[in-house]
């Protein structure tokens, strides 16, 4: 997990920064954690900032966990103009032309196994479990985490006790919730022993979110389409700005991955630079301090 492609940035100094970061054209942002805190909408100075890189000609982008439909907004509130990477790059959609770029789901089969562990009877109460497919958000029954979820996300979730009656079609991400992060980190442990990275992409969004998704869909590999397929850039030309686990591919990727204040210790030791935490617009004074 450590990344080895370019220095810490506290360590080479800030002109050794300003040096790098003009070759930066495009600036990958995360959502929850990152650009939207508790109060669930992008702060007026982290708007300004990325108002102030894009008239200097860096495109910025959206890269997040969410649903294409509950990340929308915040992609037309920075006014992006670049395709909108969602279900942790599973799902890559241009907003404007409804261009579907990039759609990875999880297999069938792999979904009805990961259901099948999910039920056993030790973990069934424990855990509330959400299948989405074509954008729309299917559970047995709404949970108490299932209802803050789905209020945050500004999504209605569809109820339909089995889960296995809407596996017609493949989902394109895999979520379980439980307030016990022990039990999320068991769950990943376990599963990350079951199935190999070629099988299943297995991360957290925040603490109580195991996520799964198709093993060629994650944030890193989604940037990296973006930059390289669609803009003609190189890794070099990227600075991503994340707070949690399913952001280290795309730290790694970047010339410059930043991470937050609020992110846990592992994901931190991955970054080139720590911003300020989200309550303290980081990304704001990451964009300040390193692109404008």
């Amino acid at each position: 997990m450590q990344k080895a492609s370019a220095p810490h940035l506290e360590s080479v100094g800030i002109a050794d920064i300003a040096a790098q970061s003009t070759d930066i054209k495009l600036l990958v942002l995360d959502i929850d954690g990152t650009i939207a805190g508790q109060s669930n909408t992008i702060t007026e100075p982290v708007k300004q900032a990325i108002s102030a890189v894009q008239a200097q000609g860096v495109k910025v982008a959206i890269a997040t966990g969410r649903m294409y439909r509950s990340a929308l907004r915040f992609h037309q509130e920075i006014n992006s103009i670049l395709p909108l990477i969602a279900y942790q790059g599973a799902w890559i959609q241009d907003p404007v032309s409804q261009t579907m770029h990039r759609h990875l789901p999880v297999s069938r089969e792999i979904a009805e196994q990961l259901l099948d562990y999910f039920e056993q009877p030790e973990l069934r109460s424990l855990l509330s479990v959400h299948f989405y497919i074509n954008d729309q958000l299917y559970v047995r029954e709404v949970t108490p985490e299932t209802q803050i979820y789905a209020e945050r996300s500004g999504i209605i979730p569809i109820s339909v006790g089995d889960l296995r009656q809407v596996l017609s079609n493949e989902p394109t991400k895999i979520l379980a919730l439980c307030d016990d992060t022990d039990i999320i980190d068991n769950l990943l442990g376990s599963l990350a022993s079951q199935y190999t990275p070629a099988e299943l992409y297995l991360t957290k969004s925040v603490a109580t979110f195991f996520e799964a998704t198709n093993p060629f869909a994650n944030k890193g590999a989604a940037v990296r389409y973006l930059a390289e397929e669609q803009l003609g850039l190189q890794s070099h030309n990227v600075m991503t700005i994340g707070d949690n686990f399913n952001d280290v591919e795309m730290l790694n990727y970047a010339g410059i991955g930043i991470a937050m204040g609020n992110a846990p210790p592992q994901v931190q030791a991955i970054a080139n630079w720590i911003a300020p935490n989200v309550e303290e617009n980081g990304v704001a004074v990451a964009i300040k301090k390193l692109l404008l």
